[in-house]
């Protein structure tokens, strides 16, 4: 596979960080995790934006069709609170629902906290472009991306990212090589 530069949409959903009540750690967390995980080249749009649901939706659409980002990874907005919608969001302009992605992350997290049932993560296709919403606490945004390991840095279960290299690839997106200290990207073998 001809490897492609990869644009990666990184979005902060929260209305206090977006009126700057507190600082955003969900983008620091995501760039600070990509820069060590990914080994080629890539570039980062990311955006802080309050929990409104047509301001999700605009700018969900931008990051796919006008930065022509290849996956999208959002934080916060997924539990049940009312302020809460970035999942109805993402489905809204989804081509495709991806609901294995929402599964394993309540899965890796019910190992750390048992009110992951709480939380209503999803992913999706739209285009060329994978997005998923994750937590919006930076240790758990780590924890779904990575996955659970044991004490030798074992994989116990597998987090979300050993599946996103392949999914981009299927959808037509740029080829992203991993860094297997973090996480081993799962490929079938070729015959």
């Amino acid at each position: 596979m001809p490897q492609k530069f990869i644009k990666i949409g990184l979005i902060s959903i929260s209305d206090r960080a977006s009126s700057g009540i507190y600082k955003d750690k969900g983008i620091p967390e995501l760039e600070s995790w990509l820069k060590k995980t990914i080994k080629n080249n890539y570039q980062t749009e990311s955006i802080v934006i309050p929990d409104e649901i047509s301001k999700i939706k605009s700018t969900l659409i931008d990051f796919c069709d006008e930065k022509e980002c290849s996956l999208i990874l959002t934080t916060g907005g997924t539990g049940p609170a009312e302020r809460d919608i970035t999942p109805e969001a993402t489905l809204s302009i989804a081509d495709k629902e991806m609901p294995g992605f929402g599964e394993q992350m309540r899965q890796i997290s019910l190992n750390f906290v048992p009110t992951a049932i709480l939380s209503r993560q999803v992913a999706v296709i739209r285009k060329k472009t994978l997005i998923v919403n994750l937590p919006g606490q930076p240790k758990a945004i780590v924890e779904t991306l990575e996955g659970v390991k044991d004490k030798e840095n074992n994989v116990k279960t597998h987090g979300i990212f050993a599946a996103i290299p392949y999914c981009l690839e299927l959808i037509g997106a740029p080829y992203i090589e991993t860094n297997e200290q973090f996480v081993k990207s799962f490929r079938p073998k070729k015959k």
